[in-house]
C-alpha cells in the first residue's frame, strides 16, 4: 500500500481528468471529456448526476449557483411568460422558517422593500391563505415585485439547508429558536444575490452576497460532518448540501437510439465519473496491473519468519501478479511471459499495452488507474482472504445438478441421468 502511494501521481489537469474518464468508459473520448469539463465547471466537490436523455445525443447541463427542488407556490409569480419562469434581479431575500398565514407582521419590511424598488424572494415552510393572496395581488398591480417559494427539505434537514442559504446569501434565518420575531426584520436581516430563477419544480441562487470565508467555515463543517457520519443516506444528502455551497450541480444526459444502448452507456457513464473523482482525491498510477505487478518489489526483502509465513509472502505476489498476466491472456498473449518482461525494467510505470499488443510506458501512453480503486481493491482482498483464513467452517448453498439434455431419438444422445 505505501509503495502504491508512493508512485501515485497526482491528477491536476483537465486532459488527466479526462484521460481516467476515458479508460474507465471503454476508450470513449466523448465521455472522458464531458466528464472533465463537467468537474471543471462544478469542482471536486460538486454534484454530478447521471440522467436518460430523451434524444440521441448525451448532453452536458451545469447549473451554477445554489439550486433546491422547490418551484414558486403560484404561477401568477411568473415574470418570464415564455418561459414559465421567475427571474428576480438583485433580489432581497426572507428566509422564514415558519408558515405564513398572514402579512400583518411583515409590513414594515414589505414597505421597506417597495421603497427600495428591489423585488423580494420569500422563502418559508408555506405561504397560505390570506398571505399568499395579498401577495399576488400585489405582485399583480406591480406594486411589489415579490415571489415566494416553499423551503426545501424536511425537518432538521430544512433546517440546515435554510442556514445553508442563509450564510450563502448573507442573510439571517427568521427563527422562533433564535428568539427573531416576524415583525422586528429589518431589510438588513434579508439575503442577497445578484440573481434567482425560480421555476414550476426548481430554484436557482446565483452569486449570493454570502462572505467566502463564511461559507468556507460553513463547507468545513459538513466535511466533519460527512466524515462522523455512519447513515449511508445522510452521507449523501451532506454531499448534495455540500456542493450547493461549494461548485454546483452538473447533470450529464445520455442518449441512444435504443434502451438498451442508453442502460449500457449509462452505466459507462457512473463507471468513469466514480473513477474520476476516486482519481482526483488520491491521484493515479500506472494501469494495465503495473502498479500491482511492480509492488511486488516491496516484497523482495520480506522474509517469513517461518514456512508458513513464507507461503503468505507467495501468495501475495502472486495476487499482485494476476490482474496483469489476466489482461495479457484476456489479449491472447502469454501472462507469465509478458510479467517476466515487464519486471526487467527499471521503470515503474512499464508495462503492456494489451490493445495494441505492446510494451510501452503506461502512464505517458494514458493507461492510468486510480490509486484509490487500486488500493481499495488490494485492502479490500486481503481483508477477505485473512476473513477466510481464520475462520473455521463457512456456509454456502449447495449447487443444484441439472440434469442432462433429453436423448435426441434413436441413434444418439446421453443418457438422461448424466449430471454435467
Amino acid at each position: 500500500i505505501d509503495d502504491l502511494k508512493k508512485r501515485s501521481k497526482k491528477v491536476s489537469t483537465n486532459e488527466e481528468i479526462a484521460q481516467v474518464g476515458i479508460i474507465s468508459a471503454n476508450g470513449d473520448k466523448t465521455i472522458g471529456s464531458m466528464i472533465a469539463e463537467a468537474m471543471k465547471k462544478v469542482g471536486n466537490e460538486g454534484v454530478i448526476t447521471v440522467e436518460e436523455a430523451k434524444s440521441l445525443e448525451t448532453e452536458l447541463d451545469v447549473v451554477e449557483g445554489m439550486q433546491f427542488d422547490r418551484g414558486y407556490i403560484s404561477p401568477y409569480f411568473v415574470t418570464n411568460m415564455d418561459k414559465m419562469r421567475t427571474e428576480l434581479d438583485d433580489p432581497y431575500i426572507l428566509i422564514h422558517e415558519k408558515k405564513l398565514s398572514g402579512l400583518q407582521p411583515m409590513l414594515p419590511l414589505l414597505e421597506s422593500v417597495v421603497q427600495t424598488g428591489k423585488p423580494l424572494l420569500i422563502i418559508a415552510e408555506d405561504i397560505e391563505g390570506e398571505a399568499l393572496a395579498t401577495l399576488v395581488v400585489n405582485k399583480l398591480r406591480g406594486g411589489l415585485k415579490v415571489a415566494a417559494v416553499k423551503a426545501p427539505g424536511f425537518g432538521d434537514r430544512r433546517k440546515a439547508m435554510l442556514e445553508d442559504i442563509a450564510i450563502l446569501t448573507k442573510g439571517q434565518m427568521i427563527s422562533e429558536d433564535l428568539g427573531i420575531k416576524l415583525e422586528n426584520v429589518t431589510l438588513a436581516m434579508c439575503g442577497r444575490a445578484k440573481k434567482v430563477t425560480i421555476e414550476k419544480e426548481n430554484t436557482t441562487i446565483v452569486d449570493g452576497a454570502g462572505p467566502k470565508k463564511e461559507i468556507e467555515a460553513r463547507c468545513t463543517q459538513i466535511r466533519q460532518q460527512i466524515e462522523e457520519t455512519t447513515s449511508d443516506y445522510d452521507r449523501e444528502k451532506l454531499q448534495e448540501r455540500l456542493a450547493k455551497l461549494a461548485g454546483g450541480v452538473a447533470v450529464i444526459r445520455v442518449g441512444g437510439a435504443t434502451e438498451v444502448e442508453v442502460k449500457e452507456k449509462k452505466d459507462r457513464v457512473d463507471d468513469a465519473m466514480h473513477a474520476t473523482r476516486a482519481a482526483v482525491e488520491e491521484g493515479v498510477v500506472a494501469g494495465g496491473g503495473s502498479a500491482l505487478l511492480f509492488a511486488t518489489r516491496a516484497l523482495d526483502g520480506l522474509k517469513g519468519g517461518n514456512h508458513d509465513q513464507q507461503v503468505g509472502v507467495d501468495i501475495v505476489r502472486k495476487a499482485l501478479e494476476t490482474p496483469a498476466r489476466q489482461i495479457a491472456e484476456n489479449a491472447g498473449s502469454d501472462g507469465s511471459v509478458i510479467v517476466g518482461k515487464v519486471l526487467e525494467s527499471k521503470n515503474a510505470n512499464w508495462g503492456f499495452d494489451a490493445q495494441v499488443g505492446e510494451y510501452c510506458d503506461m502512464v505517458k501512453a494514458g493507461i492510468i488507474d486510480p490509486t484509490k480503486v487500486v488500493r481499495s481493491a488490494l485492502q479490500d482482498a486481503a481483508s477477505v482472504a485473512g476473513l477466510l483464513v481464520t475462520t473455521e467452517a463457512m456456509v454456502a448453498e449447495k449447487p443444484e445438478k441439472k440434469p442432462a439434455m433429453p436423448a435426441g431419438g434413436p441413434g444418439g444422445g446421453m443418457g438422461g441421468d448424466m449430471d454435467f
